[in-house]
């Protein structure tokens, strides 16, 4: 499947993906710069983060592939950025002086939440992966208890039949006739 994004020149720009289920955990990706030109190919890989910067404006296309395993469907998440976070106000840019001692606070709590958001995100995957796999196990476990127990059920009625001949006289009885 293929992404394809507008990017102006000089904007850096950061491609993050991981696999969540599905296979081996693996998938290939491709970044292709607007005049063809190949900036990124990996293959089989579970996760990765790319970071660029645009030496031209256009149309930028990233492909994930999954034809080396046409068997197993995946799910991938990715975060593609473009471009610098804008400054938390207007005027912060344009100060000549050091900041406010509470600019400098709101810069510090700004930049701690987005790296909380980040752990997050990173959490999200690991929980969204391992409920995968759980769920996957837990049908994989049900399906041999089912297969157990047909077996107990078989091996039971067979045995009681077997019993059951051991007890039961299949000889034709001679009566003596006087």
């Amino acid at each position: 499947m293929c992404f394809f994004e507008k990017i102006d020149e000089g904007i850096k720009c950061t491609l993050e993906f991981q696999v969540i289920t599905g296979g081996h955990y693996d998938v290939d990706l491709e970044i292709v710069a607007p005049n063809g030109q190949m900036l990124y190919k990996n293959t089989k890989k579970q996760y990765d983060t790319f970071v660029w910067k645009t030496d031209q404006a256009g149309v930028f296309k990233f492909c994930f592939s999954n034809e080396f395993s046409t068997f197993s469907h995946k799910v991938v998440y990715f975060d593609f950025q473009v471009g610098e976070e804008p400054p938390l106000t207007k005027n912060m840019e344009s100060h000549a002086t050091a900041l406010t001692l509470m600019e400098s606070a709101a810069v510090s709590v700004h930049n701690s939440l987005n790296e909380v958001s980040d752990y997050q995100t990173h959490l999200m995957l690991r929980e969204a992966s391992g409920r995968a796999f759980a769920e996957f196990l837990n049908e994989r476990v049900f399906y041999w208890s089912i297969c157990e127990t047909v077996a107990v059920l078989v091996i039971g009625i067979g045995q009681i039949i077997v019993l059951r001949s051991f007890f039961t006289d299949k000889r034709p009885t001679s009566t003596i006739q006087s």
